[in-house]
């Protein structure tokens, strides 16, 4: 009788969109947030090390037929995992056959990683004209300057605080001139969440 293979609980997760709610596309700029989603999940089922290599560990060969067999299903399923959180047009961009869930992984850090410039860019403009007026409440404004904010520390250009708080102020409509005032006299400038 054959040696019997342990379950591996990643092999449970039937539908991975019940724990990542992000599909990633080209066009979006939810790359930080799909990764922190994505490797938290890999984490929590005990398969980081299929996409982010351990830093100072040297892989290991499997030592056996079923441990490598093992190792083959669990970088499929993740690899699936992957595929079926990403867009048509991505996916078509970086399949390849006989390839790894590590190899997919580094494939997607190149596409969204290397244009970091020309992000930054990009997102500095839009970061520098967000008005209040564009969206339907104050709580979706704040919203999208904290986004930007966060795309543009993950692009190399953080934005301090101070200038976070203040492009929020620039941007109210007159309806909220006299909190911008207010906010805008305070010595130090408050936390942006405060503000």
């Amino acid at each position: 009788m054959p040696p019997k293979t342990p379950f591996h609980p990643a092999l449970a997760v039937n539908n991975i969109s019940n724990h990542i709610s992000i599909v990633l596309g080209m066009d979006n700029d939810q790359y930080p947030l799909w990764v922190a989603l994505f490797t938290n999940h890999a984490k929590s089922n005990r398969v980081l090390h299929h996409i982010i290599k351990p830093k100072g560990v040297a892989p290991k060969p499997p030592s056996t037929d079923d441990v490598k067999e093992m190792w083959e299903t669990l970088d499929a399923t993740i690899l699936q995992w992957i595929y079926s959180m990403i867009t048509t047009e991505l996916l078509e961009t970086i399949v390849e056959e006989d390839t790894t869930a590590m190899d997919t992984w580094d494939r997607l850090a190149n596409i969204f990683q290397d244009n970091k410039n020309s992000r930054a860019v990009t997102l500095e403009h839009e970061f520098s004209h967000v008005d209040m007026a564009d969206f339907p409440s104050a709580s979706a404004y704040c919203q999208r300057l904290k986004s930007l904010a966060d795309q543009l520390k993950n692009v190399g250009s953080p934005v301090s605080n101070n200038r976070l708080v203040l492009q929020l102020v620039a941007g109210l409509t007159t309806a909220y001139h006299g909190v911008g005032t207010i906010i805008r006299q305070r010595d130090p400038l408050p936390a942006f969440y405060q503000a």
